[in-house]
């Protein structure tokens, strides 16, 4: 009896022992990569309406007064699918989409605004895979607009940076905007540690792109 008890005992304190080891490893340091500055050019293409429309209207205030009877009220939420093209003509190359969301954010007594939640996702290219996401404030009476770029992914990861939005034309069919963004960002070796009831596996998350 005391030599059953005297294993279990020891089995106790070996189980708590490797519990512990393997639990102090669920992190692990990696190196982010030197920063690094890329410019992008390209140009924004959105639908307000029609049968191909890149905008729709998702949410709106009941108990916003509309004393202007505008189309979009304060308050007013639209979710964004808009193409991302190398130029101004409408069957310029396609290299992403600008998805996300806008909201209304001008009242009755200020100018007319919007604040923007967008991922810029490239689909081809150098940067086919990766995205910069733009999360600011958007005066839309204003020709030249300034956004902030507050992250990225895949080879944008730790983005920041800032666009430059300038609307060529704009119309109830159609809107055509020129972004030049600046975005300094860091890729490298980034080895995470993952753990499970069972096992320890380090998965390799560095950028695969050719």
């Amino acid at each position: 009896m005391r030599r059953t008890f005297v294993f279990t005992s020891i089995l106790i304190l070996c189980l708590s022992t490797i519990t512990i080891s393997v639990q102090s490893h669920y992190h692990s340091q990696h190196d982010p990569g030197e920063p690094k500055s890329t410019d992008l050019h390209f140009f924004l293409h959105e639908a307000p309406s029609g049968n191909n429309a890149t905008v729709a209207m998702i949410a709106r205030s009941n108990i916003t007064v509309d004393v202007n009877n505008s189309s979009m009220p304060f308050g007013t939420v639209y979710a964004i699918d808009d193409q991302l093209r190398v130029g101004l003509e409408p069957d310029s190359e396609l290299i992403g989409n600008a998805q996300g969301l806008t909201v209304i954010i001008a009242g009755r007594n200020t100018p007319p605004s919007v604040l923007l939640y967008f991922d810029f996702g490239f689909t081809t290219g150098k940067f086919n895979g990766s995205s910069i996401s733009v999360i600011s404030r958007n005066p839309t009476t204003d020709m030249d607009r300034e956004l902030s770029v507050v992250g990225g992914r895949g080879k944008f990861r730790m983005a920041k940076g800032f666009a430059h939005l300038k609307v060529h034309s704009a119309n109830a069919t159609a809107i055509i905007a020129e972004l030049n963004v600046t975005v300094i960002h860091r890729y490298g070796k980034h080895n995470k540690c993952y753990y499970n009831k069972e096992k320890i596996a380090f998965l390799d998350f560095s950028p695969k792109f050719k």
